[in-house]
């Protein structure tokens, strides 16, 4: 009986000991969220508006629509045209303009509500210089990891003269694989510059990751990009937060972009070199 009364006691004490305690998380204020970049291809200068959202906010981020978007190059401004007017918040150049290397180009954008009280933004960023990629190569080791994991080698002439730095990323039959922040490779040339580039691995493909892994066949395209330190810094800050694009979906902390005005995210301007292989 002692037994039994000690225990309702105990019991007692501890479901009289538990409160509900309400955790109140305030929202962050909305914020212009922009991710676009002008490259020295055709068909891919593209400039995407979204607002931010609450760090727990598990649906796409609302886009903002209806902006005008233009992009100078110093002597000509390049209107960018939304794709979907009204709904999609993707803007793109006309197919026929191509970045230039040592331009630097000018982001404006003049939003047709204001937010945070603000309608206008802008950002800019010079053109770098890319090495030539000459090859890429396939590489499977059977004894690394679990099934085993593919490598993706590149092979360029580095040149020789100031630090450069690189953004690295691959297609699969046509696909990009690469196709998040996280999942890009950035790197510098402190090791290898004025260098050949005689087969660095730039990518490593986990064997047991069967939605991404290579097979006999496939055809794959590797696109290096030659970009601005401030870019390499910011992919860099972002892959260490853990964010996902689109950006800022409501992290705790937000990593600095260039784009003035309190707005988010990041206009990148990079030259594009490319090499294709078959996998044997």
């Amino acid at each position: 009986m002692n037994k039994l009364l000690a225990l309702f006691i105990l019991l007692w004490v501890a479901s009289s000991c538990v409160e509900r305690i309400e955790v109140t998380l305030d929202e962050t204020y909305t914020r212009l969220v922009v991710d676009g970049y002008v490259a020295t291809d055709t068909n891919v200068s593209s400039v995407t508006l979204t607002h931010s959202s609450d760090y727990f906010y598990n649906q796409p981020s609302p886009p903002v629509t209806g902006a005008q978007v233009t992009i100078n190059d110093g002597s000509v401004v390049i209107p960018l045209v939304e794709t979907k007017p009204g709904i999609s918040g993707i803007y793109l150049a006309d197919s026929s303009f191509m970045g230039e290397i040592g331009k630097t180009y000018t982001l404006e954008v003049q939003l047709e509500e204001a937010i945070n009280g603000k309608t206008d933004y802008s950002a800019s960023c010079r053109m770098m210089s890319v090495a030539r990629l000459d090859s890429i190569s396939f590489e499977f080791q059977p004894d690394w990891g679990k099934e085993g994991f593919w490598l993706i080698k590149i092979y360029a002439q580095e040149p020789a003269d100031e630090i450069n730095y690189y953004l690295l990323r691959y297609y699969r039959n046509g696909v990009l694989k690469t196709d998040s922040i996280k999942k890009y490779v950035v790197s510098d040339d402190k090791y290898f510059n004025g260098s050949y580039i005689n087969g660095l691995t730039a990518f490593y493909i986990d064997e047991q990751r069967t939605w991404e892994t290579l097979h006999p066949g496939d055809t794959i395209m590797v696109q290096m990009s030659g970009i601005t330190k401030e870019y390499y810094d910011f992919i860099m800050e972002v892959q260490i937060a853990g964010f996902n694009i689109p950006f800022f979906t409501g992290p705790p902390a937000n990593v600095q972009g260039n784009i003035d005005n309190g707005a988010i995210g990041f206009f990148s301007a990079y030259s594009n070199s490319w090499a294709k292989g078959v996998v044997k």
